[in-house]
């Protein structure tokens, strides 16, 4: 194979070309470089060997370049160039001026409790950028991989495994109902639980927890009304006497809205984390980084009791 035919070498050959062209010294590259004069010299050894050609000779004023040097230093410095262009490229990401599109996976819960203050937050970080909510879904994960979802937050437990993910704060479970009721006052217990009628919220993993621990102790809820999500639970608490089961963040915040009252859960039902997950294919992406820490910065609580 003549020397024509190799294929580039490597960066560290192509910045010491690069250097010993300007500086015609194998001591002044080494010091440019931070290396002892020895390694340097091996390494020219190697680009020698590489071209079959000597590229640099001595003469009374340095290290002259052979024409084959000539040749290659124009296309040597290109490659560095186009090197440096592509480490950089995606590294940067200024909220200031961006106008990226962030999509987000979110219960419709989220929409309520976590993406108002958000969308206020990123508004005067990053005025030009634009926030979707996504559904989650059984879609999510191939979503996110694709890049077509940035981040899912909430309680996602088939992306435990192959995601990166931050546990933001824990959730336990509320009861809600008319700060009005005609028969509850700052508690409910067990037998006004199962008396009374109830709003089922049908929606989310959350919704699957409620029923296996209502069935696992046996409580039977009268269920008058089942909703598909949260949209408008807070009016038709705020005008009927019906209990609804949530968990605590969405209910503390629909009962700030809507002049409700919270109650303790009369019965047992294993709380959970909340979480932001995310596909290791972007977790050193610039945004995405300024994304998730938003997210930390407004959500993140520390546990009590750390595992």
């Amino acid at each position: 194979m003549c020397a024509d035919d190799l294929s580039l070498p490597d960066t560290r050959l192509l910045r010491l070309l690069d250097l010993l062209y300007d500086t015609r010294s194998v001591t002044r590259a080494a010091e440019h470089l931070g290396l002892s004069q020895p390694t340097v010299s091996i390494w020219l050894a190697q680009l020698r060997a590489q071209y079959g050609d000597p590229l640099f000779v001595r003469t009374p004023s340095g290290m002259a370049p052979t024409p084959r040097a000539d040749a290659m230093i124009g296309p040597a410095r290109e490659a560095l160039d186009a090197m440096r262009r592509l480490g950089r490229a995606g590294a940067d990401f200024d909220p200031a001026t961006s106008t990226r599109h962030f999509r987000i996976g979110m219960t419709d819960a989220s929409h309520i409790t976590l993406l108002p203050p958000w969308l206020a937050q990123v508004r005067v970080l990053a005025p030009s950028v634009r926030l979707s909510a996504a559904r989650i879904d059984d879609t999510t994960a191939q979503a996110l991989a694709a890049g077509e979802v940035d981040l899912a937050v909430g309680l996602v437990p088939w992306l435990e495994a192959g995601f990166y993910q931050q546990t933001l704060y824990p959730q336990d479970w509320v009861c809600l109902v008319n700060a009005r009721h005609p028969r509850l006052g700052a508690t409910i217990d067990l037998a006004a639980y199962e008396a009374e009628a109830h709003v089922g919220i049908a929606a989310g993993t959350g919704a699957r927890l409620l029923a296996q621990a209502l069935a696992d102790a046996d409580v039977q809820r009268q269920v008058l009304l089942e909703l598909p999500g949260f949209l408008g639970l807070g009016a038709i608490l705020s005008t009927t006497d019906l209990v609804a089961t949530l968990p605590r963040q969405i209910g503390e915040t629909l009962a700030r809205t809507n002049g409700l009252r919270v109650l303790a859960c009369p019965v047992a039902i294993p709380g959970f984390t909340v979480k932001q997950h995310w596909h290791a294919r972007y977790h050193h992406d610039a945004g995405n980084r300024w994304l998730r820490g938003v997210c930390a910065a407004l959500f993140l609580r520390p546990q009590a009791n750390p595992p």
